[in-house]
């Protein structure tokens, strides 16, 4: 693409529910660098709130919409990548500015390579930005994403600031305290004075809907007409370079991007005269007999690793608001609270440019639950020392909207603290996509996550991840057999915030083996609000007595549905495809029966019809395998899609057991995505033409 071109993303792909906004430079030096930062925007052109203004002190929505997802070496540079889950970004929420920031007196125009690519959701690359024209600046627009009408489209931007991210933060709405000016120049959004804000000069952008490659205009003249075209909201025209000369550097060698390291999914095999040897690991557990043994271990294992694999402890704080920085971490620490002197389970300091930022840890394992005023007392402390966070962690899930304790916060109190939970199945979520497909620096750290990952999935390590449906799970179940669960009982939507939890732990679960993102659905239907629409499906479960809930992959051809009827003690696994494109309805059925060569016998298929709500033909692939014909509709009606489907029973017990609902639909989700998604179409590759240009990707 060219400078102020734009491009439909649908134009590009058919997979652009997700995409991945990638930064790249280089540096002659091999020192250059910039932090990343993301701004929603709404239809007057500034964030609805600060919580709009993602950085790598905010780097994740809690709505999965935005992530940053860190740097990685690319070439003699590095990239840093943004992940955007577009069907998750608020409607209200019409442009979102993709910029970068220097610190430290740096200039972009001391970088070279400058660009922006941007990828679909199975990861192809879909169009590349260079900019050659950077100048000395010290914050740059690379380009933004923006709505017109039901469809998202980028923009190639390419302007500069050079009053830093401070002042390109401003200018978009978020406020800037005033003593951010204070703070060292190395911590990008206080590292410049804000001064006076000059003159903002609005630039036309002038936008040719159409094909891929199309350029914008030239601006027109004030009485000629522009042909089919649509002024977008102008960004904010860039400070001029102030007359400073340039700081040089010193020349030095290049640096080359280090290799990543991943653990083989296949064991070695083990010398090992028989399977009674039990291998040394670096974390026993044999030892462990107590919740207060299992904590105090469970803490420290954690903490050291955090502090000895950087790109692991950035991992886990980042969504906490931590600076990326040297970390170190403590265990068992005293700290003054009235006559008694509290000792927090851990505490996680990071330093970035002479600043600390600190967090109190609390922990608890083996199911057992948080207590209020441990939390509230640690709360307290940390206000009172100028600390910035308490995580919490446990085998608990956290939900938008209802927290795991209750706290109260001291309005009065100019210092706020931050309140976190992290469960251990992220904590093992983490670990498995860094070891297993995204890779650290190096072999011993590889090893590291390696020993955490066992230690944490062993039976007596208590860090095992939500595993309790809790107390209101038999009632309920009984209630719904012998028909006396009314709408508005409170023990329904207990049930309702497990069966969320148990989904969002479904989710990291299958991630970490795939590799790849797994969020829950929220359906627009279903409101935004979390409280109301948990309260909608409480009601639905005392009506119809069932649970649901609907997963996306990326790459999967469609949403992956779970469903638990507890009248019938039935798990239903399904996902929907759509029909090809092209070719004959009878050439898609076989083509659907040959990808499902492997696929259990009983797994049921349905055709769906176009204006037929009962759907089509339909029955089980063991029976359509000889006659893939038999799914076609006899009154020749369009077909729009299949639907393919996986019952099996589900367990009773509340818990994880074996026999235990919780390890049934975990079972029920991975077998049926290993035995019937894998073998499904992916959505076809773009065949997308060079924009602007520019060799795409």
């Amino acid at each position: 693409m060219v400078k102020g071109a734009n491009v439909g993303l649908t134009a590009l792909s058919e997979n652009v529910d997700a995409v991945i906004v990638s930064l790249g430079w280089a540096s002659s030096t091999g020192e250059g660098d910039a932090d990343v930062s993301v701004l929603l925007l709404d239809g007057d052109g500034k964030v609805r709130s600060d919580a709009d203004f993602y950085f790598y002190n905010h780097p994740v929505a809690p709505d999965g919409s935005v992530q940053l997802l860190g740097k990685a070496p690319a070439g003699e540079g590095s990239e840093d990548r943004i992940g955007f889950d577009l069907t998750a970004i608020p409607a209200e929420v019409e442009r979102i500015v993709v910029a970068a920031s220097r610190y430290g007196g740096a200039r972009f125009g001391e970088l070279e390579d400058l660009r922006v690519t941007l990828a679909d959701g199975s990861g192809e690359d879909l169009l590349r930005f260079a900019i050659d024209d950077a100048g000395s600046v010290s914050a740059f627009i690379f380009g933004e994403l923006y709505r017109r009408g039901d469809e998202w489209k980028f923009r190639a931007v390419g302007q500069g600031y050079d009053t830093g991210l401070a002042g390109l933060a401003t200018d978009f709405g978020v406020d800037i305290d005033d003593d951010a000016a204070d703070g060292p120049a190395e911590d990008c959004i206080a590292d410049e004075a804000l001064g006076d804000a000059a003159a903002v000069e609005q630039v036309p952008a002038v936008e040719v809907d159409g094909l891929p490659g199309t350029e914008s205009a030239p601006a027109p003249a004030a009485d000629e007409a522009v042909p089919q075209a649509v002024a977008l909201p102008a960004v904010p025209t860039p400070r001029g370079a102030g007359d400073d000369a340039q700081p040089t550097r010193a020349a030095s060698r290049p640096r080359t991007a280090k290799k990543k390291v991943t653990l083989p999914r296949a064991a070695k095999r083990s010398l090992a005269d028989n399977d009674s040897w039990t291998q040394a690991r670096l974390f026993p557990v044999s030892a462990l007999k107590s919740d207060r043994e299992r904590e105090t271990r469970a803490t420290s294992v954690l903490l050291a690793v955090m502090a000895q694999v950087p790109e692991f402890g950035r991992r886990l704080t980042a969504g906490f608001g931590a600076p990326a920085g040297r970390m170190e971490t403590f265990t068992e620490v005293s700290l003054p609270h009235g006559d008694t002197p509290r000792r927090p389970d851990g505490v996680i300091r990071v330093d970035r440019a002479g600043k600390l930022w600190t967090a109190l840890v609390e922990t608890k394992t083996n199911g057992n639950a948080l207590k209020s005023d441990q939390v509230q007392a640690y709360m307290d402390i940390a206000a009172r020392r100028g600390y910035e966070a308490v995580i919490t962690l446990s085998n608990d899930v956290a939900l938008e909207g209802s927290p795991l304790v209750d706290v109260k916060v001291d309005g009065r109190r100019k210092h706020k603290v931050a309140l976190r939970h992290l469960s251990w199945a992220e904590v093992a979520h983490q670990a498995q996509m860094l070891i297993r497909h995204e890779g650290v620096g190096n072999s011993a750290h590889a090893w590291l996550l390696q020993e955490l990952l066992l230690y944490l999935q062993h039976d007596n390590s208590g860090c095992h991840g939500f595993q309790n449906m809790g107390a209101a799970w038999v009632p309920v179940r009984k209630g719904i057999d012998d028909e006396t669960l009314c709408q508005g009982d409170p023990r329904a939507l207990e049930v309702v915030e497990s069966w969320e939890r148990l989904i969002r732990q479904v989710c990291l679960g299958l991630g970490g083996d795939l590799g790849q993102k797994v969020l829950p659905v929220q359906r627009a239907r279903r409101g935004a609000d979390p409280a109301q629409r948990r309260a909608r499906m409480a009601d639905e479960l005392c009506v119809e007595g069932k649970l649901q809930a609907e997963l996306r992959i990326d790459g999967a051809p469609g949403v992956l549905t779970v469903g638990a009827d507890l009248r019938t003690a039935r798990l239903r696994t399904s996902v929907e495809i759509p029909a090809p494109g092209q070719g004959y309805p009878l050439s898609w059925a076989k083509r659907l029966v040959r990808r499902l060569a492997d696929a259990p016998a009983d797994l049921h298929v349905e055709t769906l019809v176009e204006g037929e709500t009962g759907g089509g033909p339909r029955g089980t692939l063991e029976r359509l395998r000889p006659e893939p014909a038999d799914m076609l509709p006899k009154n020749g009606a369009r077909i729009t899609g299949f639907r393919l489907t996986l019952v099996k029973g589900m367990g009773s017990g509340r818990g994880s057991a074996e026999s235990g609902f919780i390890r049934s639909v975990d079972d029920a989700v991975q077998r049926f995505h290993r035995t019937v998604v894998v073998h499904l179409e992916r959505p076809a590759p773009p065949k997308a033409a060079p924009v602007g240009g520019a060799a795409s990707g």
